[in-house]
């Protein structure tokens, strides 16, 4: 069984920065990759970022290219936030995609930028 605790949303000015946290804790060997996902009131689930955890590649959505970025170290992934913007209000979410192809999910964390 693995569980994902993610944390570190809070209110935060635009411009501002913020680093959101995913703790992974059970069985990770088979671990793939991890992806953070926001969902803002209203709106559909949003892709923000990804990391494989055999190759550390990563990827983002034009979104914000360029502003997150996500890194990895050990069973803990990290999302750091730089410029932020109004628009990234969302609860944000860190899912961890198994190698058999079974998904865990965070139960998310609410961050707020005000403008």
């Amino acid at each position: 069984q693995v569980q994902l605790v993610d944390s570190g949303g809070v209110l935060v000015q635009a411009g501002g920065s913020l680093s959101l946290s995913c703790v992974a804790s059970g069985v990770l060997s088979c671990s793939y990759a991890t992806r953070w996902y926001r969902q803002a009131p209203g709106k559909e689930r949003e892709f923000v970022a990804v990391i494989r955890w055999s190759s550390g590649s990563t990827n983002y959505p034009d979104s914000v290219k360029g502003r997150f970025t996500i890194s990895r170290d050990k069973n803990t992934v990290y999302l750091q936030m730089n410029s932020l913007k109004p628009e990234d209000t969302a609860v944000y979410y860190c899912n961890l995609r198994m190698t058999g192809g079974i998904n865990y999910w965070g139960k998310g964390t609410l961050v707020t930028v005000s403008s």
